[in-house]
């Protein structure tokens, strides 16, 4: 499966198949809060491990055990990029052993802010907008880089869950999937409780 589908999408190709879309934001020009709050929300360990997280597909393995189940996957951020720009979105375990072979691929052929890239310009954040050029365009009319930082949080959230997040549908989901957000950054030492507290309450 991994084979079939560099031969149609090489690794090598992907990058500047993105790049050449319109509306393509650099990640210098992504607000820092942004990038931090995805890795927070989607992938910690995202800028050491190797394509995937051995700890996370551990953790995942072990709650769909108990809750017999598939609601947590355990795919890291490069991953998503292989899923998203390699294979069907179907959940099979061959795909999954495919993705992993892609991920791998990916972390040699690109750097982590080139994948980072990749992933944010192509995910789907809910109201038909793809890219977060699209989803600031579209949710708040401005460019990434003029985010306020509850903009930013908000749109961080969106891809986990994009159709039921959306703020165009339900702005108290997307408020609750920011507090979640939050959280996880001051977990992460990304920012402090009191600085997530205001962001929430909308102050700058």
């Amino acid at each position: 499966m991994y084979q079939n589908a560099v031969k149609d999408k090489p690794i090598a190709e992907i990058a500047e198949t993105v790049r050449n879309q319109e509306g393509f934001t650099k990640y210098e020009d992504l607000p820092p809060i942004y990038v931090d709050a995805v890795i927070a929300a989607e992938d910690q360990r995202f800028e050491t491990h190797c394509g995937i997280d051995v700890r996370a597909i551990i953790r995942a393995l072990w709650t769909n055990l108990i809750t017999l189940s598939f609601a947590e996957g355990g795919s890291t951020i490069t991953q998503q990029v292989a899923k998203n720009q390699l294979f069907t979105q179907e959940k099979k375990v061959e795909r999954k052993f495919a993705e992993i072979f892609a991920a791998f691929a990916l972390e040699k052929e690109y750097s982590k802010q080139e994948l980072f890239e990749i992933y944010v310009n192509t995910i789907y954040f809910g109201s038909g907008y793809y890219g977060i050029h699209e989803a600031s365009q579209g949710y708040f009319k401005k460019n990434p880089q003029d985010l306020t930082d509850y903009e930013a949080i908000l749109l961080a959230g969106l891809p986990n869950a994009p159709s039921a997040y959306s703020p165009d549908h339900n702005i108290d989901l997307a408020k609750k999937r920011m507090s979640v957000v939050l959280d996880r950054m001051v977990r992460c030492g990304k920012i402090t409780r009191d600085r997530a507290s205001k962001i929430l309450n909308g102050e700058q």
